[in-house]
C-alpha cells in the first residue's frame, strides 16, 4: 500500500490535471496488485490539442517536483492516449473512446481507489 507521502504527490498530479480540464480523473493504487507501478492516474482528455497541451504542461509540473518522466519524447503522437511514465506513478491521458475502448479502472478493478479531491477540501 501506498504510503502518505506518495498519496500526497499522486493528488497534487492528479489535480494538476483536473485543474487542465482532465475529465474524470481516477488514481488507482496499485501498488499491492503490481510489481511495476504503485500507482496508475486516468484522466480524459476531449481533444488532440488538449491532449498536447495537458502533457506539456505536465511535464513541467513534474519536473518542479524533480519526478523523471522515463518516456518522455519531443512529439506527441496524435492517437488520443499518452501515457506518461514516471516509474512508480504511471498517468494515462486519454480521448473518450479510447478510454472506454481499454476500460483502465475496470482492468485495474482490484487495486483501491484514491479519493484525491477529499485531501483539497480538507486542506480548504
Amino acid at each position: 500500500m501506498m504510503d502518505a507521502q506518495s498519496k500526497e504527490l499522486v493528488s497534487e498530479i492528479a489535480n494538476f490535471i483536473t485543474d487542465n480540464k482532465g475529465e474524470d480523473t481516477v488514481v488507482i493504487d496499485v501498488s499491492e496488485v503490481s510489481g511495476w507501478a504503485d500507482c496508475f492516474i486516468v484522466s480524459t482528455v476531449n481533444s488532440i490539442g488538449h491532449l498536447k497541451g495537458v502533457a506539456k504542461e505536465l511535464w513541467g509540473f513534474l519536473a518542479e517536483r524533480n519526478i523523471t518522466v522515463i518516456n518522455r519524447h519531443k512529439n506527441i503522437v496524435g492517437d488520443g492516449w499518452e501515457l506518461i511514465d514516471c516509474g512508480d506513478i504511471v498517468i494515462h491521458l486519454m480521448g473518450k473512446e479510447l478510454r472506454d475502448f481499454y476500460n483502465i479502472e475496470k482492468l485495474w478493478q482490484t487495486g483501491e481507489k484514491i479519493d484525491f479531491l477529499k485531501k483539497i477540501e480538507k486542506k480548504k
